[in-house]
C-alpha cells in the first residue's frame, strides 16, 4: 500500500498512522501484564468466598486461633466428656497446658481420672489447637474453716464433703 511511489508522502503517512498498514520501523509494544494472583481473571483467588472461609482466614492471620479453640472447648464440653459427666463437671481453669475440670462430689473426681486418657485424647483430637496437654480432676470446692467469724483455733472439725 505504501510500497507505492506514486503514492504521496503524506497519505502513507496518514494510513500508517490509522493502523491500515503496519510501519516497518515501528514494532509493537505489548504491555505486560503484571500477574497479580488475586485479580487474574479465572484464578482460584477470583472466586467469592464463603464468610466461614474469610473469617478462618481472619483468625489465623490475627493469631486467634488458640483463644477460640479454647473457648469452643469449654462451649462444647457436653459433647466432649459426655451428657452424663458433663451434668456432674465443668472445666475451670487452663493453665500452662493442663485443663482443670471441677466435679460435683469427689466420687466423681476420682471416677474421672479412670477416664482421663479417653477424654484427653478426645480432646485432642477435636481441637488441637487449644494447646491441651493434660488434665486435672478436682472435686468440689468446700468452705474453709480457718477464717470467719465462727473460727476456732486447732484442728476443727474433719469431715468430708462430697
Amino acid at each position: 500500500m505504501t510500497d507505492d511511489p506514486e503514492l504521496p508522502e503524506t497519505i502513507s503517512t496518514y494510513l500508517r498512522l490509522r493502523g491500515l498498514e503496519p510501519s516497518p520501523y515501528r514494532k509493537k509494544k505489548r504491555r505486560r501484564r503484571t500477574d497479580d494472583g488475586e485479580n487474574a481473571p479465572f484464578t482460584p483467588g477470583r472466586d467469592p468466598r464463603g464468610l466461614g472461609d474469610v473469617l478462618s482466614a481472619l483468625t489465623q492471620s490475627a493469631g486467634w486461633e488458640p483463644q477460640l479453640s479454647r473457648e469452643d472447648l469449654v462451649r462444647t464440653w457436653d459433647e466432649v466428656a459426655g451428657a452424663d459427666t458433663a451434668a456432674h463437671t465443668r472445666p475451670v481453669a487452663l493453665d500452662a497446658g493442663t485443663l482443670t475440670v471441677q466435679a460435683d462430689s469427689t466420687a466423681w473426681a476420682k471416677q474421672l481420672q479412670l477416664m482421663r486418657a479417653h477424654i484427653l485424647s478426645e480432646i485432642i483430637r477435636r481441637f488441637p489447637e487449644a494447646g491441651v496437654e493434660a488434665i486435672r480432676f478436682v472435686g468440689p470446692d468446700v468452705p474453709s474453716w480457718k477464717w470467719g467469724p465462727r473460727a476456732v483455733p486447732g484442728r476443727g472439725p474433719r469431715d468430708t464433703y462430697g
